[in-house]
Parts: C-alpha cells; structure tokens; sequence
C-alpha cells in the first residue's frame, strides 16, 4: 500500500503508516521529534517504546518483511561487516541489532539537535557484536548495560602504544560528563533507578528504549520515565502517544487501516484501552477482524 510522502521534519501527526514507516524514516522522525520537545520541556528520564521490527512476533521465525527490514535498511545503515546473510549474527539477533539501528537514528535528538553538545552512548542488554558496526552516526560509544567498563564517571582503558620505545602499556584517564544515555531494553522496571545511577549523568537525557516486557503488565513505567513516544500493540489495535499528546486507542480494521476510538489525556490502563478496542471490533465485524487470518502480519 502506497501512504505518499510523509512530513519531511517531524514524520506527521498520529501514529505512524504501518508498516511503510519502517521503511520511509516515518517512526525516526516522530521519535526524534518527541524527545526533543520533551527535551525542550524539561524531560530528562524517558521512555520510547515501539515494535524494534515488523512483524515483531514473527522475528525469532523470520518473515520476508523482517529480512527486507534487517537486510535493506539495519543492516545496510550500519554498515555490518558481510551484511546479512543466513546465519549472521544479524540474522540470528536481527532485534537486537535493529534496536542499535534505532538508538542510531535517534542519538541525534537525544544530543540535543545538530548542535547539541551531549556524546550519547547506546548501551544494551542484548546481542550485539559491536565490532560488526562500522556506522555508529551520533553514537559516540557502545556498552553493556551495568558492566563496569560502561559505567559513568572516570574510567581507565588499557591503550596501546606502538610509538613508545618498549611498547608499554598506558592508562587513559577518560571523562563522561554530560554525556546523553539510551538504554536498550534494560529489563524489568524495578531496575531503572541503579540503572540511572550507574550510567546518568546529572540533567543529562536519559532514554529507555523498546524494553522487551513490562513487570507492571500496563501501559508505559511506574517509575516516572516520562513516555515520550509509545507505540503498543493490543488485540484489534493499538495504543499510541507522541510527546506532548494525548493517548490514543486505535482499532485496526480489515483492511489494515486505523481509526482512534478515543483519546486520553492522561495514561490509561491496559485493561481499559483493550477492552474498548476489542469490544467495537467484535460490534462492528465480530469474528472478521483477525490480522492473522486475512494476512495482516
């Protein structure tokens, strides 16, 4: 399906074309203009969460969508030593590689714009070669979440030194002040404050990013993360919000389009929004509204 040209800036109002966005940078620039307003707010602890690939239930099996994702545009962007291929690290991690892809795209406004000052580093809890990655963009370093070489503050790296006479090995006394931080999928909510503190910087952003489940079973974080930009799949649709709107529940129709049912100023719950997108489903098309069944995957 063809959706036309997308806002050249901020990717458009509402939630994203599903799932040309993937393809066309839509998601990008509606996540990147989300944090930076929330940014400009005064937002420093964030979350963003979307579906990291189409097709995300599928991703383990692999679908043509998953590999034309992983293959013309994770991939390709990040420049992956051999590309993917059937049985790369890629192939066989493709969501953990793509949400680096995404932390890539979204670094941008995570630092403050182009003009922004803050390095941001991308740490993760998945599996990710980072040797593989020869296109980090505004990322300006990789780590894994709470290993100690990733941690704030002064650090010391071993570096080698060819030019030295008797090749001695240096420390190297590195600084991370004001450093911007988005952590990718770091695990259950309960561990979001040691994670800050082990990895913030002081009135520096601080993003969680596509965090693979929730401990709380809801919408969004208990641990006031504001949620800046919020793409859920539900039965027969969506939740979706865009800092600094309102929630939207969204039913998905038979013909793959979406309509908001209802819009919230404040969060609600789970229960509520999936109880009213799944009740006008079955009103209006009663069994006839399966994404699995008519191929909507």
């Amino acid at each position: 399906m063809c959706w036309g040209l997308i806002p050249l800036i901020d990717g458009g109002k509402g939630m994203p074309k599903l799932y040309n966005a993937y393809f066309d940078d839509q998601i990008a620039k509606q996540a990147s203009a989300a944090i930076s307003r929330a940014i400009s707010a005064g937002k420093r602890n964030m979350e963003v969460q979307f579906p990291p690939v189409p097709n995300v239930e599928e991703a383990k099996f692999g679908t043509p969508l998953n590999q034309k994702f992983g293959t013309a545009i994770v991939a390709r962007d990040l420049k992956i030593t051999g590309g993917y291929k059937p049985g790369s690290n890629i192939s066989r991690n493709l969501i953990a590689y793509s949400n680096l892809y995404w932390a890539k795209k979204l670094a941008g406004s995570v630092k403050g714009g182009a003009l922004g000052g803050n390095p941001v580093g991308a740490l993760t809890a998945e599996q990710v070669n980072f040797d593989e990655v020869g296109n980090f963009g505004d990322v300006s370093r990789t780590g894994v979440i709470f290993q100690e070489k990733a941690r704030k503050g002064i650090i010391l790296e071993d570096i080698f030194v060819k030019e030295l006479p008797t090749n001695l090995m240096v420390l190297l006394l590195r600084g991370r002040n004001n450093e911007a931080i988005i952590a990718i999928n770091p695990g259950g909510e309960e561990t979001w404050d040691r994670l800050v503190s082990a990895h913030g910087q002081p009135n520096c952003p601080f993003v969680v990013m596509n965090n693979a489940y929730s401990t709380s079973y809801d919408l969004g974080n208990r641990k006031g993360f504001e949620e800046v930009y919020y793409l859920k799949r539900i039965s027969r649709g969506f939740v979706f919000r865009s800092f600094p709107g309102n929630w939207e529940a969204l039913l998905e129709k038979p013909d793959g389009s979406v309509e908001v049912l209802k819009s919230y100023k404040t969060k609600p719950s789970l229960r509520e929004v999936s109880e009213l997108v799944r009740d006008e489903s079955f009103k209006r098309y009663a069994i006839n509204n399966d994404r699995w069944m008519s191929g909507r995957m």
